[in-house]
């Protein structure tokens, strides 16, 4: 932005400081003159013939006066100057740091030592701020990264294809047409789960009151096929748990959340348990299913985007594009909730996810519901 050129805050605070004492000793002065020098007589045998009389302190006075002024206001300027540049060397760093920050280094910190005060606390928001953005155009820049790589497989896969039936025009094209579908159906719902995730982290979306049972009745219905055709019984229970938000977003939330559960399972025999219940100032859902023993270690990167959870049991039918539960954490976020992943003493996993809560009036518990 352009602006006309002005004088600095050092130059502005060392005028203030400057004005500040010259008016402090002109009052001194001008108390004096009114309290004492006024009742001083002024005949010429001043008082009781021995003192000097007004005119005489008055002519001595004011050079002395005028000596005083002339010095306080060097003293000001000089005073103010250093006062001036030692109280803003703290906004100097972080201009500094501001400007380096705005060329492209996001690494730089602050870090200004010393006691508290209000440009060290701006200075900590200031490095809290740059962390912060540091991580964000980082988690950014490798999450267009994987996309890109994550995208490209496909389109890789369907080329070839394409050269294959040109190159071997006798080739069974019913199998060429059934896996450029399976390629092309896996695209699609890579770049439906990427806008997904963007639409979840811009939080563009209307709130309005949502029941997280009737989310998660709905969710399990929905996956009740996949779950019958890999013998894993699906249970709800809880009771009604209201939260503001976006419908559509939070089933979709729970919908990854019981489907990670049911791929995420023991081969046969496994259960999944949807649990809803509203506390004093949240709702809460828990999602918990068996399965094979989770690594602790596991667990921070399983809401990171296209981390699969390699070590976990999965068929290649339902790999997913490894962007599940980074929408269901992106969704939580967007929706001011948080989310905690604990693995099982026996195994298998268990998802619990706290959004705020809405007053609402004590409804019966539901019962659980085998599926």
């Amino acid at each position: 932005m352009n602006r006309c050129p002005g004088l600095s805050a050092r130059l502005k605070l060392t005028i203030s400081y400057a004005g500040f004492l010259l008016i402090a000793g002109t009052l001194l002065l001008a108390v004096v003159w009114v309290f004492l020098l006024r009742y001083v007589p002024d005949s010429p045998q001043g008082l009781l013939g021995v003192a000097p009389n007004r005119y005489l302190l008055v002519r001595m006075f004011a050079p002395a006066a005028a000596v005083a002024l002339a010095f306080l206001l060097a003293f000001g300027l000089l005073g103010g100057w250093i006062l001036a540049g030692r109280m803003l060397a703290p906004l100097t760093r972080i201009a500094d740091a501001a400007r380096m920050a705005a060329n492209g280094s996001l690494s730089h910190r602050i870090r200004m030592q010393g006691r508290q005060d209000e440009f060290r606390e701006l200075a900590d928001i200031f490095d809290i701020m740059l962390e912060q953005l540091e991580s964000h155009v980082t988690e950014q820049r490798r999450f267009a990264a994987n996309a890109s790589h994550e995208l490209r497989t496909p389109l890789a896969i369907s080329k070839t294809l394409l050269d294959l039936a040109r190159n071997n025009p006798t080739r069974d094209q019913g199998e060429l047409i059934e896996r450029l579908h399976t390629v092309n159906t896996r695209a699609i719902d890579l770049t439906e789960a990427l806008l997904l995730l963007s639409r979840a982290d811009r939080k563009s979306f209307t709130r309005e009151p949502v029941d997280l049972s009737l989310i998660a009745e709905e969710a399990t219905e929905t996956l009740l096929s996949l779950a019958e055709r890999r013998q894993i019984t699906l249970e709800v229970t809880g009771e009604k748990a209201q939260t503001p938000g976006s419908a559509a977003l939070i089933l979709r939330m729970v919908t990854n959340l019981v489907q990670n559960a049911v791929v995420h399972n023991l081969p046969s025999g496994g259960t999944v348990t949807v649990h809803t219940e509203s506390q004093r100032d949240a709702s809460v859902l828990r999602v918990e299913n068996t399965g094979h023993r989770v690594p602790a270690e596991l667990l921070p990167a399983l809401t990171e985007p296209f981390q699969r959870g390699t070590e976990r049991t999965h068929t290649d039918e339902h790999a997913g594009v490894g962007l599940g539960l980074a929408i269901v954490h992106s969704i939580v976020r967007a929706h001011d909730g948080t989310i905690d992943l604990a693995p099982r003493p026996t195994g298998g996993l268990l998802v619990t996810i706290r959004l705020p809560g809405t007053p609402q009036t004590s409804s019966p518990e539901r019962g659980p519901l085998d599926r």
